[in-house]
């Protein structure tokens, strides 16, 4: 049991530090594809948190399996609540285009 969880720190501390490097060389122009991305990447964590739930066997597995696709959820949805918002900014605003109309006229 104590190796598997060595395992398992170490395999979280790696993807800690490749994380960092990765997003602290993308410019700011690249965060909404990188977004999106993401989004695909929390989804198939959502799964793995929702099997590895599944297969819980004791209380403290299932407490924490829970906990792990609650807060996978928010993260799908947090992801896509925050790209929507970034794509809004380049979408053109009705309200200008209905004031050229009454101007014109």
């Amino acid at each position: 049991m104590g190796n598997v969880l060595l395992q398992y720190a170490t395999v979280l501390m790696l993807s800690i530090f490749v994380g960092i490097e990765i997003i602290a060389k993308v410019p700011s122009i690249l965060h909404t594809p990188l977004m999106s991305g993401s989004n695909a990447i929390h989804g198939v964590i959502l799964v793995g948190s929702m099997l590895v739930l599944g297969s819980a066997t004791t209380n403290l597995e299932e407490v924490l399996g829970f906990l792990a696709v609650i807060l996978a959820t928010l993260n799908v949805v947090g992801g896509f609540v925050v790209t929507d918002r970034m794509l809004e900014m380049f979408k053109a605003k009705p309200a200008k285009a209905a004031k050229k109309d009454e101007v014109a006229s």
